[in-house]
């Protein structure tokens, strides 16, 4: 039955029923396409391949059984509809199920997710996010260094890392329930957006996995404090930094920016919950970077990180790998990527793989 997989198909295309019968220049009405999703009816070969085509995916993936489904998703977002949710939902699912298949492709066990042996650590103050951060870079023996590729980092450890073109949302991150399987974890990240604020965002996904916060704590807060201790832990900032200072300059704020990856508005928050710097001390920078307008859009701090900085490659990389071990054709390869068959030649070509 395809009705699970024609809706996806067409929620991550952000077309409504009525769109895709357009599209498909009236072969069938939107009521018949409403009972293909709800497998009241099958669509004739014509209709499927009318509708594969309209919707960029291939006739044997709208007949396929395998489906996924989100459970407990967690958007980072401004206010966005219903719709634009299950768009962005969909597209997930999209993308994610094109992962799992090349992963199949290549004979690879998907990897699980890697759960640090202590988690979901209780939490009943967001300060204990502290010991959180602490005891996950234990568990995964990354010491006190600065992490210079988070999102490689967490797919080593099983997280599925997706960039997409997103706009009032900065990510998501959720459990994905798959057919006689474990949960796989999937953390969604802005595209286009500066790497320092995907770092923090992934850091902040990562925390909400792996805490389990108490009912009077704002799990928000603690997510935030569990991102700043896992990027900027405290031993390695107080060594840079000292234990007590009176004033940080801008200056000195970049030049942490560039060992730790995250923005000077977070080693700022960083430097006040470690109680570096006093309360007024903080709000005098925050005022200044608000005169400089680095606290509204476009966030337009010194030093930015390119977004290319953060991009998880993992699965471009897979499709490259079953390409060249002659697993599929290059058809397959630029349809799971997304791109034309001449676009991935030039890549190939110009060595950008």
């Amino acid at each position: 039955m395809i009705g699970q997989k024609l809706k996806v198909a067409r929620a991550a295309s952000g077309l409504s029923l009525r769109e895709l019968s357009a599209r498909i220049n009236g072969l069938v009405t939107a009521q018949a396409i409403g009972k293909y999703e709800r497998n009241e009816d099958m669509p004739s070969s014509r209709v499927l391949i009318a509708l594969a085509a309209a919707l960029d995916v291939t006739e044997d993936y709208l007949l396929s059984d395998d489906e996924l489904v989100l459970d407990g998703v967690e958007f980072r977002k401004k206010a966005v509809s219903s719709r634009e949710e299950a768009t962005i939902e969909a597209r997930t699912i999209h993308l994610l199920e094109r992962y799992l298949t090349v992963e199949a492709l290549l004979q690879l066990r998907s990897v699980d997710w890697e759960q640090p042996r202590s988690a979901p650590y209780p939490l009943q103050d967001a300060r204990d996010a502290e010991d959180a951060a602490r005891s996950v870079r234990e568990d995964w023996g990354l010491g006190n260094d600065p992490i210079p590729k988070l999102a490689e980092l967490l797919e080593e450890r099983g997280i599925k890392v997706l960039s997409l073109d997103l706009d009032k949302i900065d990510g998501l991150a959720a459990k994905v329930r798959r057919r006689d399987r474990e949960a796989a974890r999937v953390i969604v990240v802005k595209k286009d957006t500066w790497s320092e604020r995907k770092r923090f965002n992934l850091a902040h996904e990562l925390g909400h996995m792996v805490m389990a916060p108490a009912p009077n704590v704002d799990a928000e807060k603690a997510a935030h404090r569990f991102a700043g201790a896992f990027l900027m832990p405290a031993d390695a900032v107080r060594a840079e930094v000292g234990a007590n200072r009176s004033s940080i300059s801008v200056g000195e704020l970049i030049g942490l920016k560039e060992r730790f990856g995250a923005s000077i508005q977070a080693i700022a928050y960083r430097c006040k919950d470690l109680g570096i710097i006093s309360g007024p001390a903080f709000t005098q920078l925050y005022r200044l970077f608000a005169q400089r307008g680095w606290r509204s859009p476009p966030y337009a701090e010194p030093a930015r990180m390119p977004p290319e900085d953060e991009e998880p490659k993992r699965f471009e990389r897979l499709c490259y790998r079953a390409l060249a071990e002659k697993v599929i054709g290059e058809a397959r390869v630029a349809e799971l990527l997304g791109i034309s068959v001449r676009e991935l030649d030039a890549r190939l070509d110009q060595g950008t793989v």
